[in-house]
């Protein structure tokens, strides 16, 4: 006998039997016919090899080989219950977990600080890593559950993936304090004719903004490409290069960047930054506290602008 070949309802029409000691009675009590108890009675006692419960005028009496399986199946059916009845609970500030965070620089800058003061506030035996893996291991990964959550401009997370919006992001233009350009409004010329510096920031939506300025018949003069955002303003400040940023970076009770903006003289969208989970997480406590922190406590107010 394997146990593929069993069905749970199978072990209920047992449990209750012993119970009950009337097929009526079961059948009541599960809510189906007496013929349908008394099927799965025979089906148990093909499978067994036994006649588990025999007819007596006192009701359906077990044999010894029933009596010696009652005590198992009774508790592996209550074990069943509880697991099924029983709260799914997380306690942040009893738990000592490490959870596993896919993020770019611009979310250690900006949302990474807060996550922080937060989690040492509610959760102190919890840990946070920070990861930057590539978008082709990235799907793999979070399914896997080696990576809790994946915040930022994000594509290609679709199917298996949960998403919820943390703010939506507009764009400015950075440059020296002390920069020609500092000051005043920024106009197209402007724009067209300094030098830039862009940031090439794979596997994320920054890579669209690019795509916006070139469709709108905007060349730049691009003299410098760097990977990420941590090291630009060390870079501007030594130059007479602008860049176009996030204007969370802007922000100066987020980041002081120390450097003169003004707003972008392109029409660009505002994209969505997102976090995402896999739909395996989605029920899992400790996921959802995570991403309710990272929502809720997180999420950047918009800038407030006087350029």
């Amino acid at each position: 006998m394997d146990l593929k070949d069993f069905d749970l309802n199978l072990l209920l029409v047992f449990d209750r039997l012993l119970k009950e000691r009337k097929v009526s009675a079961v059948a009541d009590s599960l809510g189906v016919t007496q013929p349908a108890v008394s099927r799965s009675l025979k089906r148990l006692r093909q499978l067994l090899g036994d006649e588990l419960f025999c007819r007596t005028a006192s009701g359906m009496e077990p044999t010894a080989y029933a009596r010696h399986l009652a005590e198992p199946i009774g508790y592996a059916l209550d074990s069943l219950r509880q697991a099924i009845s029983q709260e799914f609970e997380f306690d942040p500030g009893r738990s000592r977990r490490n959870f596993t965070l896919r993020m770019s620089d611009i979310g250690e800058i900006c949302i990474l600080p807060r996550l922080m003061r937060l989690v040492s506030s509610e959760a102190p035996g919890v840990s946070i890593t920070i990861v930057r893996d590539g978008i082709d291991t990235l799907k793999a990964d979070m399914e896997a559950g080696r990576i809790d959550l994946a915040i930022g401009l994000i594509e290609g997370l679709e199917t298996g993936f949960f998403r919820r919006q943390i703010l939506k992001q507009g764009y400015v233009c950075v440059f020296r304090p002390d920069h020609p350009l500092a000051g005043r409004p920024l106009s197209f010329d402007d724009f067209r004719a300094a030098d830039h510096a862009v940031v090439t920031a794979a596997g994320t939506g920054h890579g669209r903004i690019d795509e916006i300025i070139e469709k709108q018949g905007i060349r730049r003069k691009v003299k410098l490409s760097v990977p990420n955002y941590a090291s630009l303003e060390h870079l501007l400040q030594s130059t007479d290069l602008i860049a176009t940023v996030p204007e969370a970076l802007v922000q100066p009770n987020l980041y002081p960047l120390a450097l003169a903006w003004a707003r972008h003289p392109v029409a660009l969208p505002q994209l969505s930054v997102d976090q995402f989970w896999h739909a395996r997480f989605h029920r899992d406590p400790a996921n959802r506290w995570l991403r309710n922190l990272v929502a809720v406590q997180c999420a950047l107010p918009p800038i407030e602008t006087t350029v």
